[in-house]
């Protein structure tokens, strides 16, 4: 009887935890698995084949919507048609539940993006698709739209002439007044309609039960109010062990805190917010060469000891990454490094693991040996003119990072490592010889790239959404291809289904220059990068490589013979070359 009591209370503590929307003094880290139009990096099997790297430093994996859109052309999941349909861009149903349990195996949990606040009809714009599958059964009010706002644009005189007509004519949407902000990409549901609100239940339970997620990341929470957050996740056979929601409005802390205490049941928090705050905070103190240093001491939801437990921090994510949205363009590690040492629970975008995966790996590396969690206490946050100084206390020791040019004292503390403008040391007695085995992938580049002798150039792989690409290089006040927006460059072919550009200098300056933007159609560029000569740059501005370094073995007779050795130092015949790298004469090169 002891032991059934003992672990009936155990099951009872474990979903008292589990529905209080973020876990206390949790550890983790999380990534965010996509970023927008990462239609490849993105896909199931892609993520899946990554899961024994990935599940060292990574917790949590958010992941895209991952329901049916009957979409022709990829989409990123937030206009959601079915909900018990999980076919998509990002694959297969199969390779979805693959993904999830694979991931479930290595202790990672898989957080769904889940869009509520408004759904697509299927042929038109207000028919909601009845659904059936695995005993969960979803069923719309498609006659009088009782589902939807009537407020609504839907509903306007214009919008009615579009869609209701035929069997829709005379029709228009019966719900009640919205609970939140209108969004006018698609239909915004009535969350005070028991229909919907026992539709959402019946959704949510079946990607925790049916598919495995682990969470959810709810998407436009300001769309509706958010005591329907906290009435999903307490509901029976739902409550999700993490929950964040995307509150992305104009009032400040006070309307991230606002979200979150509205979310109560029971006088319980029921679910976490992004720290949007910290991440307007970053934008200016990390841009303009560090020059609003202070900016990182303003209200934001992981500098309150009352709220860090519910922060999520970010540097950019799938709608901030993008131009035009405020992108962080400089000092990129500088600022993961801050997010990895601050409380909150930290979510690194794809894009920058992609670009700077040996830091954010030591990054991880050194929150998690010092056991600094989501409410770890901040001993010190000092700006000044030259930078910042952060010590935060961990479960086994402290952090404490400089950025900038900041100084102060390290007595009791050793260097972990650094960056462009960070230093991250720890307490002394903290054994970090496990960041000596995080080490640099080699680098080889595609076979379109080619620097000739004595040429002064540059490659991008630019994102899709770039439609042309100019560089812009200089060194002090001498420009190299004119003033901005810079020398219009070349593609020379593609990698990773994104095309890849060239820039050569033309001009008669032999000095190359120290610094290089790329950009693009409107808004979209690179920040400030150092110069490399040769240098091939992937989209998020990250300099992956030197493709000087590489040449390709000659096919015609050569005037000296070319003594071949692979990277193990054994001397190799032509007639025994594979595809690899070797050494030849001293140099590197690939054989393709």
């Amino acid at each position: 009887m002891k032991r059934l009591f003992t672990s009936l209370l155990i099951t009872l503590t474990t979903l008292t935890t589990m529905a209080q929307g973020w876990p206390a003094e949790y550890k983790g880290v999380m990534l965010q698995g996509f970023y927008w139009d990462s239609y490849a990096d993105s896909k199931w099997t892609n993520l899946e084949s990554q899961a024994d790297e990935l599940s060292q430093f990574f917790d949590l994996i958010w992941v895209p919507q991952s329901g049916y859109c009957n979409a022709s052309t990829n989409q990123m999941g937030y206009s959601d048609i079915w909900w018990l349909d999980h076919k998509s861009c990002f694959g297969t149903e199969a390779e979805l539940r693959s993904m999830i349990n694979t991931y479930k195996t290595k202790n990672v949990g898989i957080i769904e993006d889940v869009v509520i606040n408004h759904k697509n009809g299927n042929t038109s714009w207000c028919d909601f698709p009845n659904e059936s599958k695995n005993g969960y059964t979803l069923t719309w009010d498609n006659v009088n739209f009782s589902g939807i706002c009537k407020t609504d644009e839907c509903n306007t005189p214009e919008n009615l002439n579009k869609w209701a007509t035929g069997q829709y004519a005379g029709k228009k949407a019966t719900g009640n007044n919205d609970t939140g902000t209108n969004f006018d990409g698609c239909r915004d549901l009535d969350h005070t309609n028991d229909q919907v609100r026992q539709n959402i239940k019946t959704y949510l339970r079946f990607l925790r039960n049916d598919l495995g997620y682990t969470g959810f990341r709810y998407d436009m929470v300001g769309g509706y109010a958010p005591k329907y957050v906290g009435e999903y996740n307490t509901t029976e056979n739902v409550t999700p062990e993490f929950s964040v929601g995307e509150y992305w409005m104009d009032d400040g802390k006070t309307g991230l805190v606002n979200w979150i205490n509205g979310t109560k049941v029971d006088g319980k928090i029921q679910s976490a917010a992004f720290d949007f705050m910290l991440k307007w905070s970053i934008n200016s103190a990390f841009s303009n060469n560090g020059s609003n240093w202070d900016k990182l001491n303003d209200a934001a939801l992981a500098n309150d000891a009352n709220y860090a437990r519910y922060a999520v921090t970010f540097v950019d994510n799938h709608d901030t990454g993008r131009a035009g949205n405020n992108p962080l363009y400089a000092n990129v590690e500088a600022a993961n490094a801050f997010i990895l040492t601050m409380p909150g629970t930290p979510c690194v975008w794809l894009k920058h693991w992609q670009s700077y995966k040996v830091t954010i790996k030591k990054l991880i590396l050194v929150r998690k040996i010092a056991g600094i969690h989501n409410q770890s206490e901040i001993v010190t946050k000092t700006a000044s003119t030259n930078g910042y100084i952060l010590n935060v206390a961990g479960k086994n020791g402290n952090v404490l990072l400089l950025l900038g040019t900041a100084t102060t004292t390290t007595e009791g503390y050793k260097l972990a490592l650094e960056g462009p403008s960070f230093r991250m040391y720890v307490s002394n007695s903290l054994d970090i010889s496990a960041l000596d085995d995080v080490k640099e992938d080699e680098f080889v580049a595609p076979d379109c790239c080619v620097v000739n002798d004595g040429e002064i150039c540059a490659f991008f792989e630019a994102p899709t959404s770039y439609k042309d690409v100019k560089c812009y290089t200089w060194r002090g006040s001498t420009q190299y291809g004119g003033s901005w927006p810079g020398q219009a460059c070349t593609i020379v072919g593609t990698n990773n289904g994104k095309n890849v550009w060239k820039w050569t200098y033309t001009g008669s300056l032999t000095t190359p220059p120290s610094n290089i933007i790329f950009n693009g159609t409107g808004f979209d560029q690179t920040s400030d990068l150092d110069f490399k000569n040769g240098g091939y740059y992937n989209e998020a501005g990250a300099c992956q490589g030197i493709v000087t370094d590489i040449e390709a073995i000659r096919t015609t007779p050569s005037t000296k013979d070319n003594v071949i050795y692979d990277l193990q130092g054994r001397k190799v015949s032509k007639e025994q070359l594979k595809k690899g790298l070797y050494i030849v004469n001293g140099k590197k090169v690939v054989v393709r």
